[in-house]
Parts: structure tokens; sequence; C-alpha cells
């Protein structure tokens, strides 16, 4: 049985770092369903005039996870969270368009949240999962379409290496509608509790199960428990 693990060489620096982590199995992941799409328009819709009024920046999670993110030693300015890119883009009114229901479900729950999410096809992760933090020599070709440099940010590796980070997910284990077992990983904010993250999870595990059938189960890495089996 796999196994997942969060590094020492993060919670050294912000001890009360945690991963949140959904396991999906048996799921149908197709074109969002209409309502799925009118509610994440309207909710963008939404979105954009509260960004009228306050910074991307000045919204708690996403000024949360730039302290994090500095304190890991990554240039927020330069390598953007992806929650920031996300509400970056619909601050301009460049909504999101929609492009399966695993990625449109997980867009939603990073806007919600304001935390980066990343879903992962579960059969293309090659052994145990560890969550560590990048330096010089750590990178992939992203969903981007380009290398990514993940030196002084965390990210998620297997036996064949890393494959995603909150910045930006590498290609090779890109969830599609062929995909039927999933890793959803949530960077969530240190300062919410353990009890608060189980509870968010679980909101989060039962929303995707509705629109993708199949079972999921959740549990959280941090210095309190640093290693789960799958």
């Amino acid at each position: 049985m796999a196994k997942i693990r969060l590094d020492s060489s993060i919670t050294t620096i912000v001890p009360d770092f945690k991963i949140g982590m959904i396991h999906y199995t048996k799921i149908i992941v197709s074109e969002s369903p209409q309502m799925i799409k009118g509610r994440t328009q309207l909710y963008q819709e939404n979105l954009y005039l509260e960004l009228q009024e306050s910074p991307v920046t000045e919204r708690p999670g996403i000024s949360e996870w730039r302290k994090t993110w500095k304190a890991l030693g990554a240039d927020p300015n330069r390598y953007r969270l992806s929650a920031e890119s996300l509400l970056r883009r619909i601050a301009k009114q460049n909504y999101l368009q929609p492009f399966h229901s695993a990625v449109d479900l997980n867009n939603f729950f990073s806007l919600q949240y304001e935390i980066p999410v990343g879903i992962y096809d579960a059969d293309l992760i090659q052994g145990d999962i560890e969550i560590a933090l990048g330096d010089e020599n750590t990178g992939y070709e992203g969903l981007n379409g380009r290398y990514n440099s993940l030196k002084g940010i965390a990210y998620s590796k297997d036996n064949e290496g890393p494959f995603g980070s909150p910045f930006v997910d590498s290609k090779r284990t890109a969830v599609t509608e062929q995909t039927t077992n999933a890793i959803q990983l949530f960077y969530l904010r240190p300062s919410l509790s353990e009890e608060e993250s189980m509870k968010l999870l679980g909101a989060a595990g039962n929303m995707f199960s509705q629109i993708h059938g199949g079972d999921y189960t959740i549990d959280l890495l941090s210095t309190t428990q640093s290693e789960i089996e799958l």
C-alpha cells in the first residue's frame, strides 16, 4: 500500500504547515453539469465585485499563504500561488472557462477556500508520495506549457520525481475524463486547526463525490501525523 508523507524540510520552517488529502476511487469525470457551470460563473461574478473593493493580496487566505510562501524561500510576487493567480484573473473579468468536472470543481474549491488545491490521477502516480521543499534542481514541465522551477516551493513527488505544487501542476499526472481514481491535495492555511481542516476536507469530498460518484477518504498531514497510508 502506498504512503504519503510530509517532509520535515517544510515543518521545521512552518511548524503549523498542513496538507489535506482526499483519495477518490471509482469516480466518473466528464463535462461539468450545468449546475456546476452556473454556480461557478455566478461565484466568479460575485468575486469580481468584491475584488473591486479590496485587493487580492488582502484576502485572508491569500495573505496568509503569501507569508508562508515567503517563509519557505520563494518570492510570492514572482511565483504566485495558484489560488492567487485564479483570483487575479477574476479581478480582470478573465473568468475561468469550464474544462471538465474534476478541474472545474478543483478550481472552485481553490477560490472558495483561498488556498492552492491540486488534483492528480492516482493511477499515474508511481509508488509513495512525499511533500517536500524544492531546491535549485527541482522542477518539471507544467500545465502552463513551460518548465517550472520549484526552488523554495513546497511540492509533491513520487518515485519518478516531482508532479505537483501549489504553484503549478505537472502534465504527467493530470486528471482527464479517463481518470477513475484521483488524489486531491489541499495546501491548507497553517492557522486552520486540525478540526477545522477535517471539516473543510469533509465538505469538499462530499461535494466532489455528489458530482463524480465513487468513494472517498480524507486525511490530514501535519507535525502530529506526518505519514499516512493510502
